[in-house]
């Protein structure tokens, strides 16, 4: 695996079998399987809690108080097509909005070192932030929250680890090395005090001998994986494929969420 600028990105290098496996949002996947991209996904390995977050951000002293407010706005956020501009939708969408009321607010795509530098310039009228750069804005003050992911769907597994069919076929004993030991590494960091998680973090890093920084290790707080091991289900799915067949993205009945995933390689689906 790679890292790429995006996880749509990720997972067409995976399906063009430019790196072994990819991860991304799960509407991502859905959209790139209705395409005809021959992957599956095999395990659910980020998400959404009530620790690990995106939230959409605003100046204090912003007139920006509801959805309907967000007509003509710039929305800063990682890449478009993706898990925060799906959140917008959703936002928007349950709001009531028209599609052409909705169709007004403006999604940019900015690095999201950038995005709070942007928001206090005035470049932009919404920050998406999480993690550190949330934690650190927050810290600084001055913003505040419109609304976050959580407060929006609740607890969900929002994207998963994809590999190429022919891949799973001709190894698939590598596959559930690969997959049971990614499920027991998201267990372990579910079942065990935040203080160790982050200490064993950063004994890893710093025995690459690769001089990296470890101090953004210090606040992390969950992956935000809603299932046991990474455990995928239809919903984490279907939720996305009704999203973009809504847009027009992709074609009613083109897909269906149980042939897009497959639990088998991963030792916490019981009965699967």
């Amino acid at each position: 695996m790679g890292d790429t600028i995006s996880g749509p990105q990720d997972i067409q290098s995976a399906a063009t079998g430019q790196v072994d496996f990819g991860g991304a949002f799960n509407g991502a996947v859905v959209k790139l399987a209705a395409a005809g991209a021959p992957i599956t996904s095999v395990l659910g390995y980020y998400g959404v809690d009530k620790l690990e977050f995106n939230g959409f951000y605003v100046l204090e002293n912003s007139p920006i108080r509801g959805p309907r407010d967000l007509a003509g706005k710039k929305i800063g956020m990682n890449t478009l097509g993706a898990h925060s501009e799906a959140m917008l939708d959703i936002y928007l969408q349950r709001s009531g909005l028209s599609k052409e009321d909705i169709a007004k607010a403006e999604p940019v795509a900015l690095p999201p070192v950038n995005t709070e530098q942007s928001l206090r310039q005035g470049n932009i009228d919404v920050a998406v932030l999480s993690g550190i750069l949330r934690d650190k804005a927050l810290a600084r003050g001055g913003i505040r929250p419109l609304f976050t992911d959580y407060q929006l769907l609740g607890a969900f597994t929002a994207g998963t680890y994809v590999l190429r069919k022919d891949f799973i076929e001709r190894n698939p004993d590598t596959v559930r090395t690969f997959v049971s030991g990614v499920a027991k590494a998201v267990e372990w960091t579910k079942t065990t005090p935040r203080e160790q998680v982050v200490e064993r973090f950063t004994k890893i890093v710093k025995g690459r001998n690769r001089n990296e920084d470890t101090d953004p290790l210090k606040y992390w707080k969950s992956w935000g994986v809603a299932d046991q091991g990474g455990v995928i289900t239809d919903k984490e799915l279907q939720l996305w494929i009704d999203w973009l067949g809504g847009r027009g993205d992709i074609r009613p009945g083109s897909v269906k969420a149980g042939d897009l995933y497959a639990n088998k390689f991963n030792s916490y689906a019981k009965g699967q």
